[in-house]
């Protein structure tokens, strides 16, 4: 396998398996990730994918679950903001006993490990609403777009990397695909 070939990763012991981009390492291996998640970063860009399991918010309508897990994550962020969302149709997910998938696009500007500099993150949410296994899965792809200095992270701006765009990753196929 070559850094230019998707590879396949077992997720969460076995039970889900992912197609991940090129380049992608696993951020377990760098520090503490909690058992419900499963994290992967490019090392040249910065760009991340997050696969979480989540508790069903059964209190949230479907049409506003994105939403709710968008601002919980940006709850530490100093500005963040929701660009577009939609429901995928039904017709385009195999995946079994999912009741409702939605997707989410907004921008955050964050700052890394304590960090002062703060960077702008576009923060694209795939959200598949699992309500009889009490889960959400929520798989997350944040592409820094601005690296604000003196950020140690300053070198990903310079360029976009292999995962490219959520786009272009569904487009090409290097965003994560799930079997279970």
């Amino acid at each position: 396998m070559t850094d230019e070939e998707p590879h396949e990763s077992y997720l969460f012991g076995g039970a889900f398996s992912a197609r991940l981009p090129p380049g992608s390492l696993d951020i377990s291996e760098m520090r503490q990730v909690p058992d419900n998640q499963e994290a992967f970063v490019h090392p040249s860009t910065d760009q991340s994918v997050i696969v979480e399991l989540l508790e069903y918010q059964a209190g949230v309508p479907d049409e506003n679950a994105a939403r709710y897990h968008f601002e919980d994550i940006a709850d530490s962020a100093a500005n963040s903001e929701i660009l577009s969302q939609g429901q995928f149709a039904p017709g385009l997910l195999a995946f079994e006993g999912c009741s409702s998938a939605w997707q989410l696009t907004g921008r955050q500007e964050v700052a890394k490990f304590n960090e002062e500099a703060k960077n702008d993150v576009c923060v694209h949410l795939v959200l598949l609403r699992l309500p009889q296994y009490r889960t959400d899965l929520l798989v997350t792809f944040n592409d820094p777009t601005w690296i604000k200095q003196p950020s140690k992270y300053q070198r990903c701006a310079k360029y976009r990397g292999p995962l490219g765009t959520l786009s272009t990753a569904l487009d090409g196929g290097t965003f994560p695909r799930f079997c279970v």
